[in-house]
């Protein structure tokens, strides 16, 4: 079971505001910046990344139906920033992965406690070829 949705509020209003500017710039972290689906709002959430190849992988510590999640998912895109770069990334999709490979195996064990298996994969969109032209 992925963490509860209180911590993750908590988080939201207390823990992203001090993490994000060191998650922009420390390996293994990122900002993820996306648009609310209703409001149009745009939001900055960090979150823990792993890189397989040229997709990036989320691991999705509050489960699928994060707000953040779910506003990458409905725009279909959405920006990273991560080590003083930001890339545009495409054709998220959640992917359940019970055994954690897409992760580091020193990584795994700490999921495996929260009981994270549900992760976000996203693809560079310049992979497909559009210039990764408009923004979020």
């Amino acid at each position: 079971m992925p963490l509860p949705a209180a911590l993750g509020r908590f988080n939201a209003r207390v823990t992203n505001p001090l993490l994000r500017p060191m998650a922009r710039l420390a390996p293994g972290f990122g900002v993820v910046i996306h648009r609310g689906r209703r409001s149009g709002r745009t939001y900055r959430t960090p979150v823990n990344i792993v890189r397989r190849g040229a997709s990036i992988v989320v691991p999705l510590t509050y489960g699928p139906d994060a707000q953040w999640v779910r506003n990458v998912l409905a725009a279909g895109e959405c920006e990273l920033e991560t080590r003083g770069r930001r890339r545009r990334l495409c054709e998220p999709a959640v992917v359940i992965d019970q055994s954690r490979h897409l992760v580091p195996a020193v990584v795994r064990p700490a999921l495996a406690l929260v009981g994270v298996n549900h992760f976000l994969v996203l693809q560079p969109c310049e992979s497909r070829g559009d210039g990764g032209g408009r923004r979020p």
